[in-house]
């Protein structure tokens, strides 16, 4: 895995802090395992789904569906980071 650059410096999580090891754990077949250690996991697979399947079809509407995934991911990206930060230090 690669080190979280943020993390080795500055001694804090980053919003992206565990992706790669839900990815591992997605990838394993552990879904809700996956889905505790980043919540943003299946969105953003979701999201990723959507722009590939995007390349090769295109169809009316797909900017405004896109726009509509990246806020939604922002959103839970920032709610779990969040949510980790405050019971890091409670």
């Amino acid at each position: 895995m690669l080190p979280c650059l943020n993390k080795s410096l500055f001694g804090i999580d980053c919003t992206g802090c565990g992706a790669q090891r839900a990815a591992v754990l997605l990838f394993r077949g552990e879904f809700l395992q996956a889905f505790h250690m980043y919540p943003a996991i299946y969105s953003l697979a979701i999201l990723l789904l959507f722009l590939l399947f995007n390349l090769f079809i295109k169809f009316k509407f797909d900017y405004n569906i896109k726009i509509g995934l990246i806020m939604f991911n922002a959103v839970i990206i920032g709610g779990a980071y969040i949510f980790k930060m405050i019971h890091i230090f409670n």
